[in-house]
């Protein structure tokens, strides 16, 4: 299971079970605690930000769901529930971050939580390769999804630029699990690599805007 950063700030730590359903109502929080812009950027940036961090995680979640509901009883077993385990620590942050920061979440959650899953399930039916392969192209789109926003983070965000290199360290790992248990060799790996991670760009832009 991951450790806690003890660089974090002690409200990060904290985890929270997996909800459904919207957490939180922007509107109803105070101004002091609504999300700041990047310096010259007359966009929502970081609310953008924050909303699709959120959103990508919940998902991850769910894809790791689904994939231990056929996958759990294996050998594969324990590496999905650390794996899981990862995802829910970085999802537990970005709820607390959207209920501190105002931030709207995505109004495609529901969305996100049958298809998360059934990507997880639909990968895992065609066995533990499959399922490998879905975790290495989605983190390599997140490392990379990651990797832009730490740019754009500057001093005065410092502590969630710390979050989330540190998140995408633990992506990373997850990516390498995946191409340890011989994520390549699936069947139809390059078309379906290929795939996964077009599905999971369109996430992330639609996510960031809906």
């Amino acid at each position: 299971m991951s450790q806690p950063n003890p660089a974090l700030p002690a409200h990060l730590l904290s985890p929270r079970p997996l909800k459904d359903g919207p957490v939180a109502d922007a509107a109803a929080l105070p101004e002091s605690v609504r999300p700041r812009r990047l310096p010259g950027d007359p966009a929502p940036s970081l609310e953008r930000m924050i909303r699709v961090d959120q959103a990508g995680e919940y998902g991850a979640v769910r894809i790791y769901t689904g994939q231990a509901a056929l996958l759990g009883k294996g050998d594969k077993g324990q590496l999905l529930r650390h794996m899981t385990e990862q995802e829910q620590v970085h999802l537990d942050t970005f709820n607390r971050l959207v209920r501190e920061r105002g931030v709207r979440p995505t109004l495609l959650q529901p969305v996100w939580h049958l298809a998360g899953w059934a990507l997880g399930a639909g990968t895992a039916a065609l066995g533990s390769r499959a399922a490998m392969a879905c975790t290495v192209a989605v983190e390599e789109v997140i490392d990379q999804h990651y990797a832009e926003q730490a740019e754009q983070l500057g001093p005065e965000e410092a502590a969630l630029k710390a979050t989330i290199e540190q998140f995408r360290a633990e992506e990373l790992e997850h990516r390498d699990i995946g191409l340890e248990h011989e994520a390549e060799l699936a069947t139809g790996y390059p078309i379906l690599s290929a795939l996964i991670k077009a599905g999971s760009r369109t996430a992330i832009w639609l996510s960031q805007r809906i």
